[in-house]
């Protein structure tokens, strides 16, 4: 295959995965696609570099991470009134829930959940990802499921789990 062709594969394989983390990250839909969008654009000027690695999905994460955060630092520089939430009508109401909880969880925890989650990581390489020791890992993971578990529970006390 070419270099384009190669990099049109990595696209249609991982776009939907990637999204998918982001909204779970970032709990709104739109800027993961933009910042989904942001991180192909910087893949594809490197492409020539990235089609190299063992892991081009794993460098794509870790810059659509990075831009996430950038992004957080950059609204939190700004007036309160001059930011509005986005409505996320796009996402069905169980969905909504979960990526709320997930708002609601320390970002450490929220990123160790989404990569082991999400994108299918083991724990391992979760804390390879996140430059953490595998036993900080599992104890974000053991602490963000309890509290998501407390988030999504309802007034008679049961948890609701997304279909």
């Amino acid at each position: 295959m070419g270099e384009a062709e190669d990099f049109d594969a990595l696209y249609r394989s991982c776009r939907d995965r990637l999204v998918t983390q982001l909204v779970a990250l970032t709990g709104d839909r739109a800027d993961a696609f933009d910042l989904v969008q942001e991180t192909f654009v910087r893949a594809w000027m490197r492409w020539e570099q990235i089609s190299t690695y063992e892991d081009p999905e794993g460098w794509l994460r870790r810059v659509a991470y990075n831009l996430a955060v950038g992004r957080w630092r950059r609204i939190r520089r700004e007036p309160p009134d001059s930011t509005v939430r986005r409505q996320q009508d796009s996402l069905p109401e169980d969905h909504l829930a979960v990526v709320d909880a997930l708002r609601s969880l320390p970002l450490s925890e929220r990123r160790a959940i989404v990569l082991h989650h999400l994108a299918g990581l083991s724990v391992e390489e979760t804390a390879a990802e996140m430059s953490a020791p595998v036993g900080t890992v599992k104890s974000w993971l053991s602490r963000g499921r309890t509290r998501l578990a407390i988030e999504l529970r309802d007034d008679e006390g049961v948890t609701h789990e997304p279909r």
